[in-house]
């Protein structure tokens, strides 16, 4: 069988980890499942590049910066237009196969923001480490969660949130809230939400789940890295970071599930359409 997927690159230049995971994830679930896979990337925003209707399988990157403040730019809307052009083809009963999209932290803001169904907005402090994810509701019937634990934990690198879901207007998108960070109750805050199905074809997470525990723990002790979380963090963090990254039952269990089975999903559905 052979799939051709996009990966949508927002990291607007800068050097990071998530598309080499993100890479590394496609290529090990092609080796195992003996798929022919072509894979080429978009560098939306340096690059103004976002692809057409042709591939079968999409993912779009974290990144960077504000997703607010790239309200109105050219690159911005280019995206915008490539999602709705996959949102009408998807919506055509003609248009087979459909098309499936993954929305990875930046993305994931700024599809929330497009479907105004929940608060964009600026963090009172930043989120970095690895933190637990506790599912909602609709979390275990999701079938991109599948062989994960209530919590399961990942990697969350992040300025902004998603609050204050419209969950009226999520449920006529066909959609669902996932899940929200961990639970406390003690801090005057509205959790974040951190994963949402938009709808039957479109599904984001607010974390990475596309980052391995050797490869970070390795980035993050590289000499520059370490400096610069530690100036942002303090050294507590970084420690407890490299701890945790190579704690085989915290992260492990999200970079093996949650990509790996939307991309068997989405390929799986592939396989059942019938022309």
């Amino acid at each position: 069988m052979e799939l051709n997927i996009a990966i949508l690159d927002l990291y607007d230049g800068e050097a990071n980890e998530g598309m080499r995971c993100i890479r590394q994830i496609i290529s090990e679930w092609g080796k195992e499942n003996d798929l022919n896979l072509s894979v080429k990337e978009f560098d939306v925003r340096k690059k103004l590049q976002v692809p057409d209707t042709s591939f079968d399988i999409y993912i779009s990157s974290g990144g960077p910066g504000s997703p607010l403040e790239s309200e109105g730019s050219e690159w911005e809307e280019k995206y915008f237009a490539w999602v709705h052009n996959i949102e009408e083809w998807n919506n055509n009963v003609l248009k087979y196969p459909k098309k499936q999209v993954f929305f990875i932290c930046h993305s994931y803001q700024l599809i929330t923001r497009y479907y105004e169904v929940a608060n964009v907005c600026k963090r009172n402090s930043t989120a970095f480490g690895v933190f637990p994810v506790h599912m909602l509701e609709d979390g275990p019937a999701e079938k991109t969660f599948e062989g994960l634990t209530d919590p399961f934990y990942a990697v969350d690198s992040r300025e902004y949130q998603v609050i204050e879901p419209d969950y009226d207007k999520i449920h006529e998108m066909g959609g669902r809230v996932l899940a929200i960070e961990k639970e406390r109750p003690h801090v005057p805050f509205e959790r974040a939400i951190m994963a949402i199905r938009f709808n039957e074809y479109f599904i984001g997470t607010q974390f990475h789940p596309e980052a391995d525990g050797e490869g970070m723990s390795m980035y993050l002790q590289r000499e520059d890295k370490k400096k610069t979380v530690i100036d942002n963090h303090g050294e507590e963090k970084w420690k407890s970071m490299i701890e945790q990254l190579n704690d085989p039952d915290k992260i492990r269990l999200t970079y093996q599930h949650v990509l790996p089975n939307f991309l068997r999903l989405a390929s799986g559905q592939l396989k059942t359409t019938h022309y």
